[in-house]
This record gives structure tokens, C-alpha cells and sequence, in this order.
């Protein structure tokens, strides 16, 4: 039988066997999840949404990586140093570490990584052959001559064009996740299906629409703290339902183990107001939260030489701040949000980073008459001769947008909310024509300059939407850019967070929060601030 013939009869036989309940028995233990949108790649160059970073987590791996707070820590690299110029990274790599078994191999046995196949990796993200959406990683930041370099089988050079401590951030991305230079030529644009990383797991079959299914690493290079080799699971098997009902029903019948998020049509049925599960769920599920590199704002273009802010009274700092006073984030969290996610009265740069301190980074809280006093010395006295303003918003935010319009109607603001698809809204924004809008700013990689740069003046829009521009930021924000001691660049970082806020281009509403539902006979099984998938100590009893 020929082999394209021959494999959809191979994934059948596979998902039959995988999709009882084997993580039931004591000798097969597979993690089921669902992946509502589908996976589009299995290629970490096109890492670029949840889903595929999710997969690509498993099957590959990056030569650093963070930590549960957030820091920096070595993977396949296990040591690195930065020259005293601060341009130049040295790493030197495990050299235990295999690709996953695979024909493209002599034998079909996975041969050992070396500094070659990070330099290859690399360089295959920027070349435009490949058109990676990650390719921006390296733009403006890693010398486009001498940019990385193997100086023997086990050490790894990066050389930047300019100061930026950053980078270790950017390495630890799945963009940066490492290939085999033999597969990729060999399966050409079919690699997105024929994944050959060192992961904790190998794909075995992928039917699209239907289900992936992954198989422990049995040559994987890590191990817990007792010497037993990660992982602990046998397998992992992804499903596609589309809809979310049917995913919540396949977790209520234990046939997922966990659910990220949980659907606005079934969060009161399972949670409280204050964010917890209701008497029904307790002791049958458990429900994680934890704080989520994600924050929800309202942003307000400054750009003084626009003629739409030039005659647009958001133009006046004391009135942008007078907003941030004038409506109830806590309220607003606990009747519109069930308590998931927390009110942003500090920064910018949200919970779940190093640098986060609520006593250092002072934001805004409720204060009808701060915000009042204010509105006053803006010159519009309990909101006289203000104009209305208009606030652009996406459908599903409208009732947020409709809330905080209702709040500063109190104080004499008025709003008028407008709500737009979200493609019209991101290029309103990117082209400077939308002077008060709704956003939300994900993390790219785990460093709070990921947020300081929305706001750093020589940047475009994206990512830079309110166009602001401060000189002293901008210098300060350069000088972050080179500091190589944590604890200082953190200073850094909360003294640019501060400038932001007393300047008021944006108006922080929550930081984000993961939110999982998980089943109880799941253990180890640990958020992260940036809501990656991690499976490598995870038991199931």
C-alpha cells in the first residue's frame, strides 16, 4: 500500500488507541486538550499565535527559557556571558542534548545539537525565503553580518548592533525554537507537518480538523530534581472542537483535562462574582488563576502635531487624568468581569513581571473628587463646554466602554461609545485616527520594555498607538536598553512606568489573568504569567 494511502488508516489506528481514556490506566498516562481554532504549523518560524506556540512547545526547545517569576534560565544552553560592551553573547550548549528520531536521520536515529543548528534556525527566521512573522525579533537588533556565529560544535555567538538586555527574552520565544537544517531541507514546505525538534514530545499523527497526537520523547535531555527523566507523560492528544460548548462538555464528560478560559455564555454558571467557583463545581474541578503578561486600556493619541488632537480637549494632560479618577476599575471588575483579572491602579506594565511593584509605580484609583478638581483645572467645570467624546471599541468590549462612559457621565464626561470591527479599529489606530480607543497589549516575550516600547518615541504605530513622545523618556528608556543588572533596569523600567502614567496617554483598565479549569486527578500542572503550555512534570493519577 502506498504511504499516503496508507496514513490515514495509520491515524485512525492511532486515535483509536489514544482516544479512550487510557490516562486512566496505570500504563498509559495522555493529556487531552482542546484547541478550538485549530493549529495552522508546526513550524516554530510561524510561531506566532497561542495555539501553534502551545504545540511548538512540546515538540521543540529554545536555548533559554523563563522561569514561574519570570527570569531568565538556561535550556540548551546551560551558561551564557555578555561581553563588557554589552554587544556581544556567548553560549555554550549541552551536549547531551538529540534531535527526536526521524528518517532524515543516518538510521533514523537523532543526531546531536550542536551550535550549527542554531546559527541555521536562526538565520532561517530573517530570510525572507521563509517569510517568518517572526522575523521582526532581530530587525534593528542583531547585526546583520556577524549576527550569530558557531565558534566551535558547542558554543553559540550573538552579536547586537546596539545595547539590548532584552534579547534574552526574545530568545526564549518558540520563534527561536531549534530545527534540524536535514528536515527542513528534506520536507521543504511540508515541514509545518513533519516537526523534528528535542522536545519533551514527538509527533506521532496529525489530521487537521480531527486531532494531534504527541508521544513522550524517550530521548529527552531533562530531569526533575531526582534524576528522573522528564517528562512524566506517556503523550499528549490535541482535539479541534470549534465550538465551546461542546469543549466544555467534553471536559465535564473527563474527556479533556483541562479548559483555558472559560466562555462568557457558562461563566456564571461556574463562577461567582468574586471570581471563584460556585458550591456545585467545588471538590469536582479546580480552577486556576494566575496573573497574565496582558493589559486592557484605553489609549489616547497625543501626537501634538495631528490637527485632530490640536482640536480634540483629550489634548490636555489634567482632563486625561481627570478619566483615569473618574470611574471604578474594582466595580467594574466585579459585576462585569467576575473578578477575573485585576484593576489596574499601578502601571502600565502588568502583574506577572519582575518589575511590577504597586508601592513604587503609583497609577489611578477611584476619587470623584480628584477627578472633578481636575476637570476644573482643565477648564470644564462639572463638564462645561466639554464636547462629547467619542470612544472607539470593538463589539465584544461595549459593555465595558458602555460602563466607564456611565460612570464619567457623573462627573461631567460625556462619551459616546462607538463600536467597529477590529480590523477597522487596529488600522484607525495604526494611522493615527482614532484620538480615544480601546487596546490591549500582549506580551511578545517575558520583559517589561515589551510595554515601555509602545511608548518610546522613535517607534511607529504599531507599536507606539498614542503616539507619545517625551524626550526624558526616550533617553531613559535607552539607557533600560543597556543595563545588564536586573535590579537596576527594573528601576529603570517603574520610573519610565511613572512617566506614563503622570503623563496619562492611556488609561489602564485590568491586567489580565490566565484562568484554567482543571480536573483534580491533574497534578503539577502550573500556570505562567504568559499562559504557555507546560507539560514536562504534569502527572496524571
Amino acid at each position: 500500500m502506498e504511504l499516503k494511502k496508507f496514513l490515514p488508516y495509520l491515524f485512525i489506528s492511532v486515535l483509536t488507541f489514544m482516544g479512550c481514556r487510557q490516562h486512566q490506566h496505570a500504563d498509559k498516562k495522555i493529556f487531552h486538550y482542546n484547541e478550538q481554532t485549530g493549529i495552522a504549523s508546526l513550524d516554530p518560524a510561524f510561531a506566532k499565535n497561542q495555539s501553534v506556540m502551545w504545540a511548538i512547545h512540546q515538540l521543540y526547545s529554545t536555548l533559554v527559557e523563563v522561569d514561574d517569576k519570570m527570569n531568565m534560565k538556561p535550556l540548551l544552553a546551560k551558561s551564557w556571558e555578555i561581553s563588557d560592551d554589552r554587544l556581544v553573547f556567548t553560549f555554550h550548549l549541552r551536549t547531551d542534548v538529540y534531535f527526536q528520531d526521524d528518517g532524515v536521520f543516518e538510521n533514523g536515529k537523532g543526531r546531536l545539537v550542536n551550535a550549527s543548528d542554531v546559527v541555521y534556525s536562526f538565520n532561517r527566521i530573517i530570510d525572507k525565503a521563509t517569510a517568518s512573522p517572526g522575523a521582526w525579533i532581530f530587525n534593528n537588533r542583531v547585526d546583520s553580518v556577524n549576527g550569530f556565529t558557531a565558534l566551535n560544535d558547542s558554543t553559540f555567538q550573538l552579536r547586537l548592533i546596539q545595547p539590548f538586555q532584552p534579547i534574552l527574552g526574545i530568545l526564549s520565544m518558540q520563534y527561536c525554537s531549534v530545527v534540524s537544517k536535514e528536515a527542513v531541507e528534506k520536507y521543504g514546505t511540508d515541514f509545518r507537518r513533519h516537526p523534528v525538534g528535542t522536545g519533551p514530545f514527538q509527533m506521532v499523527a496529525w489530521e487537521e480538523g480531527q486531532a494531534l497526537i504527541m508521544k513522550r520523547n524517550a530521548h529527552y535531555f531533562e530531569t526533575d530534581s531526582t534524576g528522573k527523566q522528564l517528562p512524566y507523560l506517556d503523550g499528549i492528544k490535541v482535539s479541534f472542537f470549534e465550538n465551546k460548548a461542546t469543549e466544555f462538555l467534553e471536559f465535564q464528560q473527563h474527556k479533556l483535562d483541562f479548559i483555558n478560559d472559560i466562555d462568557a455564555s457558562f461563566k456564571d454558571e461556574i463562577l461567582t462574582k468574586t471570581g471563584n467557583l460556585k458550591k456545585q463545581w467545588e471538590g469536582k474541578i479546580q480552577l486556576q488563576k494566575h496573573p497574565y503578561l496582558n493589559i486592557e486600556y484605553l489609549g489616547i493619541l497625543v501626537d501634538s502635531s495631528n490637527s485632530m488632537v490640536q482640536s480634540s480637549p483629550l489634548r490636555l494632560q489634567k482632563l486625561r487624568q481627570a478619566i483615569n479618577y473618574g470611574f471604578n476599575r474594582k466595580k467594574m471588575m466585579l459585576y462585569l468581569r467576575n473578578s477575573i483579572g485585576t484593576a489596574a491602579e499601578s502601571g502600565f506594565i502588568p502583574m506577572g513581571l519582575p518589575s511590577f511593584d504597586t508601592g513604587i509605580v503609583k497609577g489611578y484609583h477611584y476619587d470623584v473628587d480628584k477627578a472633578k478638581s481636575l476637570l476644573k483645572e482643565a477648564g470644564f467645570e462639572n463638564g462645561k463646554n466639554l464636547p462629547l467624546i467619542k470612544l472607539l471599541t470593538i463589539p465584544v468590549y461595549a459593555d465595558l466602554a458602555g460602563y466607564i462612559a456611565s460612570e464619567l457621565q457623573d462627573i461631567g464626561i460625556h462619551i459616546q461609545v462607538e463600536t467597529i470591527p477590529k480590523s477597522l479599529l487596529l488600522e484607525k489606530t495604526s494611522k493615527s485616527q482614532a484620538l480615544f480607543f480601546r487596546g490591549s497589549w500582549i506580551a511578545d516575550y517575558p520583559d517589561a520594555e515589551n510595554y515601555l516600547s509602545v511608548f518610546y518615541g522613535k517607534n511607529p504605530a504599531p507599536p507606539n498607538y498614542t503616539r507619545f513622545n517625551n524626550p526624558a523618556y526616550n533617553l531613559l528608556y535607552e539607557k533600560a536598553l543597556a543595563e545588564i543588572n536586573d535590579t537596576l533596569r527594573y528601576k529603570m523600567y517603574q520610573q519610565l512606568d511613572q512617566i506614563v502614567i503622570n503623563e496619562a496617554p492611556v488609561v489602564p483598565l485590568w491586567y489580565d489573568m490566565a484562568l484554567h479549569l482543571v480536573h483534580t486527578n491533574i497534578k503539577n500542572f502550573d500556570a505562567n504569567s504568559l499562559n504557555l503550555l507546560e507539560l514536562r512534570k504534569v502527572t496524571i493519577e
